[in-house]
């Protein structure tokens, strides 16, 4: 699937596996590749979110994650995890992100799957799952995006 992607949608993976690493992840969430798509001008803008922004955000929902079970983690930083060119393994809701991307290039018949692909199948994700959840921390229109991604 990976050679189908467009040069833009292999960077923006590229990046998604630095924040994952960076974050001190051992897996590429949807998070990252969410994070990943904000290192592009063209998402951010879409999204009208900046990276820095979505940084603070993801460590705002992690610092209450760990508070929610009694850890104060104010005043510690991640570790980072090293890179040794190893990467880290896609969560499963990365995967199902991956497919939805795969599905919207077909759908239009193109031969590549490109960054709108990516958006809109980031745009998909569930309540729960992590892009989604940030993305409403972020205070995003889902369907504001999905408007102007298809429009675009």
């Amino acid at each position: 699937m990976f050679e189908r992607f467009a040069d833009d949608t292999r960077k923006i993976v590229g990046f998604a596996m630095d924040e994952a690493r960076c974050s001190g992840d051992k897996r590429l969430g949807t998070d990252h590749l969410l994070l990943g798509a904000l290192h592009d001008p063209g998402p951010a803008g879409i999204m009208g979110v900046t990276l820095d922004q979505a940084r603070a955000a993801a460590a705002r929902l992690d610092r209450a994650a760990l508070a929610s079970i009694g850890i104060d983690a104010h005043g510690f930083e991640r570790v980072p995890m090293p890179s040794r060119g190893k990467k880290p393994p896609f969560s499963s809701g990365a995967r199902s992100v991956m497919e939805g991307m795969l599905r919207y290039a077909m759908d239009h018949k193109s031969r590549q799957i490109t960054t709108a692909n990516l958006l809109l199948s980031l745009l998909d994700c569930e309540e729960h799952d992590p892009a989604a959840v940030l993305l409403k921390e972020l205070g995003v229109d889902r369907a504001g995006v999905r408007s102007r991604v298809l429009s675009s």
